[in-house]
């Protein structure tokens, strides 16, 4: 594949087309492996593009090969109490097997930081599953890292509580 044909753009989450390719995106992670292996609930095909829209804290980067959408990065912007600043979340990060291995992820994570940064973000954050090799890699190459405030408490977990 010719890496210049992929194109990076942030979604417009009440455009049908970027609509569909959400939640295509999204449903193909949520049944891979590393996304559970479960398809999206209908409720959750038919309503996140409108609950998205509805939260100016949210943002997606779509990435295209022509006009065939491959890949897709949710992020929410929370905030840093320390920084006394936004910070942009790195939910979901999605490329499609075809187009795993391109690089595409870098491009995407390139225009969330762009994006961040306008919004006077201090830091990206992100959560990734330990076996997942591949990610981490490409996490890592793009300057993510664990992190730690003292090291005699160690690194910083990602932990939940479902409600």
């Amino acid at each position: 594949m010719n890496r210049a044909v992929i194109d990076v753009r942030l979604a417009d989450y009440r455009n049908a087309a970027h609509a569909r390719a959400l939640v295509a995106l999204l449903d193909a992670y949520a049944r891979d492996p590393a996304g559970g292996g479960t398809p999206l609930e209908p409720h959750v095909l038919a309503g996140l593009p409108e609950a998205l829209a509805a939260r100016p804290q949210a943002f997606t980067v779509l990435a295209y090969d022509g006009e065939q959408p491959v890949g897709l990065v949710n992020c929410i912007e929370g905030f840093s109490t320390f920084a006394c600043k936004p910070l942009v979340n790195v939910h979901d990060v999605v490329v499609l097997q075809s187009h795993r291995g391109q690089r595409v992820t870098q491009r995407m994570l390139a225009r969330v930081e762009q994006e961040a940064r306008a919004r006077g973000a201090c830091k990206l954050t992100l959560e990734v599953l330990s076996g997942n090799q591949s990610a981490l890699r490409a996490y890592e190459r793009e300057g993510f890292a664990n992190y730690q405030l003292d090291p005699a408490f160690g690194s910083a977990m990602f932990l939940q509580k479902k409600l």
